[in-house]
């Protein structure tokens, strides 16, 4: 198992792109489920998660080549997607007990086969995250589901599932996306109210009508789908990540020093670039070889001011950078106060961080940071994939050498971070850990 020796106190500068979003990529590689033809996926990451994915399509019977060898020998960033010789409409447990995004078949599956049969997903311990609100609303389109032996089993009514008024409790992102790829190949109109507006559900919307798929509504919270009789195959791009841009931000502004990020999603993170506007950290945009990209630079460490950050569904503040604005707060002058509204166990890298001298107060679902003059390295096991590159950006900022274990989690949602980071200047050296 790897670990990440982190040596800190070192500004960053430099050029660095932003890879393809997982958040992303996962519903688009599902979504080739539907097609009657091959879908081609570009700006594809190389990530954990997307290889599960991979696996878990080849397991139904279907073709997916992720990251093919190109003429040079250097791995494509692309997937090639053929689910028309799907014949196990399934995803077992053993194959999905360390990926949340598993539940994403189950919505195509339905459509396009009928019946699914999925284990109940798995991922990072941040919480409860049913797939309640996912069966609920299939459920209004007619299909029906049983549970056995920890697998969610469903069955589509005879004539296939069919258009629904649909409004949840609460905005769920995998939920829009489940039901949105049920809603292309039902019969009639589906409405979906109360709709998680993610850029990414807009990426997986705009990959649809690729497809021929009918959605309108994008980028609001209630999307309205007419049903098609088949989809086709088609070719994407996948959007550049926003949590991995804004981890990379997060990265700069702590350590000191200005960077530039090609490819950079800037409306999708706007929220964030308000907070690091307010923490006193210069953000320019600009195009580079006709893509957008933004200018980072940062004073760093004790020159940053205090912030406070409330989390919510976009276009608010994405709980996904909960963490990594909480490393920047360690050091901040002042005191910052961060709520987490979406996961009720989301700070469980509070314990890790105060191993390297922060001072973090937990009330409820708020954290109260008081900004220290230095952190200290120290050894730091990560829980969970935002808590381990908040781990990663305070032993960044940390004086000596801090030991990250545990990066699996890292590697499930980024790709190459560590060696991203060290292109800037980082100091991070990626062992075995005996």
């Amino acid at each position: 198992m790897d670990k990440l020796e982190v040596t800190g106190g070192v500004p960053l500068a430099g050029r660095v792109r932003v890879s393809g979003a997982k958040n992303a990529a996962l519903p688009l590689m599902a979504a080739s489920i539907l097609a009657d033809g091959p879908l081609t996926l570009a700006n594809v990451p190389r990530l954990g998660d997307l290889r599960t994915m991979g696996r878990l399509l080849r397991h139904m019977g279907g073709q997916a080549d992720l990251h093919p060898p190109g003429p040079d020998g250097a791995l494509a960033e692309e997937a090639r997607l053929d689910l028309r010789s799907l014949t196990r409409p399934e995803a077992p447990h053993e194959l999905v007990k360390t990926m949340r995004a598993s539940a994403l078949v189950l919505g195509p599956l339905l459509a396009r086969h009928g019946q699914a049969r999925v284990s109940l997903p798995g991922g990072c311990a941040i919480g409860v995250r049913p797939i309640d609100l996912h069966l609920k609303a299939l459920a209004l389109m007619g299909a029906e589901f049983d549970l056995t032996g920890g697998d969610v089993v469903g069955r589509a009514p005879a004539g296939g599932l069919r258009g629904a008024e649909i409004r949840f409790e609460t905005v769920t992102v995998t939920g829009t996306e489940n039901v949105m790829m049920a809603a292309v190949l039902a019969r009639g109109r589906t409405v979906i109210a109360n709709a998680a507006r993610e850029p990414e559900v807009t990426d997986t919307a705009l990959a649809l009508q690729a497809m021929g798929a009918r959605i309108a509504g994008l980028d609001t919270d209630e999307l309205v789908i007419d049903g098609v009789d088949h989809l086709s195959g088609a070719a994407y791009r996948v959007m550049p990540d926003r949590i991995e841009a804004g981890t990379l931000l997060a990265a700069v502004a702590l350590c000191g020093g200005r960077a530039v990020l090609l490819d950079a999603p800037c409306e999708e993170i706007a929220a964030a670039r308000s907070k690091f506007a307010a923490a006193g950290v210069k953000l320019e945009r600009a195009v580079v070889g006709g893509q957008e990209a933004l200018t980072v630079e940062s004073p760093g460490g004790r020159e940053l001011k205090a912030l406070d950050v409330v989390t919510s569904p976009h276009p608010g503040f994405p709980t996904d950078m909960q963490a990594q604005f909480m490393a920047l707060a360690t050091v901040a002058r002042g005191v910052s106060l961060i709520t987490e509204t979406i996961f009720e166990n989301r700070f469980m890298h509070v314990s890790e961080l105060r191993r390297l001298g922060a001072d973090i107060d937990l009330q409820g679902r708020t954290a109260v940071v008081k900004g220290v003059d230095r952190l200290r390295g120290a050894p730091l096991t990560a829980s969970d994939l935002r808590a381990s590159a908040s781990l990663l950006l305070a032993a960044l900022a940390a004086e000596g050498r801090s030991d990250l274990f545990r990066v699996y989690h890292l590697d499930r949602g980024y790709d190459r971070l560590d060696e991203k980071l060290n292109a800037l200047g980082a100091r991070i050296a990626r062992v075995k850990d005996a």
